[in-house]
């Protein structure tokens, strides 16, 4: 499996999970750097909550694609599509990103936590299985409005899925979808400490506006 091929395809891979899509749009468009506010982290969830909307839409959308991509580098690989070859090389590339992305050559090898690439690999490489954990994510997300417990649950899920639920017997695979489990687990170690404390903050999902009462004339500028 290994050849020049597959080299030049796992660098390609890291090199697409390296582009620091928060780290980018923080400094050209609001001239900080993300990193150095928030959670310190260079991913969508510390752009929603440093830049707003505006900015972390378009980062949690990027990070996804590149996630996304770097798995289907697998295509220009000799290796019939749904082998086992195939596969592998998926979820190496795959990974390959997510080191990209956690590590970016790009951003001084100080990235995110890798939840928005880590949707998009998943996607990639099983693609119904993805989704079932994306409403799972919603959900938790809707119920206790808290992004790291959406994604902590999602991601222990995503192996009971595509064991129990697809039945798959790709060693690979099965290997993979554990792995992501403890992985999230793992980098999500601060937030777990903040939601037993009870610290963790919230997703403003819906934004309320005040009302202001006044007796004073609301003077409304143009310029």
């Amino acid at each position: 499996m290994i050849n020049s091929l597959n080299i030049i395809l796992l660098l390609g891979g890291y090199l697409l999970g390296s582009i620091p899509t928060a780290v980018w749009i923080g400094k050209f468009f609001y001239k900080i750097d993300v990193r150095e506010y928030g959670s310190g982290n260079a991913g969508a969830t510390n752009t929603f909550r440093v830049l707003g909307k505006r900015a972390g839409i378009p980062v949690l959308l990027f990070d996804i694609i590149k996630g996304f991509l770097a798995v289907n580098l697998a295509y220009f690989s000799p290796y019939t599509v749904g082998s086992n070859q195939f596969i592998n090389l998926e979820l190496v590339l795959g990974i390959a990103s997510l080191v990209g992305h956690i590590f970016p050559l790009f951003a001084s090898f100080r990235g995110g936590k890798g939840i928005a690439t880590l949707l998009g690999i998943v996607l990639g490489v099983h693609i119904y299985g993805a989704l079932i954990c994306m409403g799972i994510f919603i959900i938790i997300l809707i119920i206790s409005g808290y992004v790291s417990l959406g994604s902590m649950i999602s991601a222990i899920c995503f192996p009971i899925v595509v064991i129990v639920i697809f039945k798959t017997t790709v060693p690979s695979l099965i290997i993979f979808s554990i792995l992501i489990a403890i992985m999230v687990l793992i980098t999500h170690q601060k937030n777990i400490e903040r939601l037993i404390r009870k610290e963790e903050s919230k997703a403003k999902l819906i934004k309320k506006k005040k009302k202001e009462e006044t007796t004073e004339t609301i003077e409304v500028e143009t310029d």
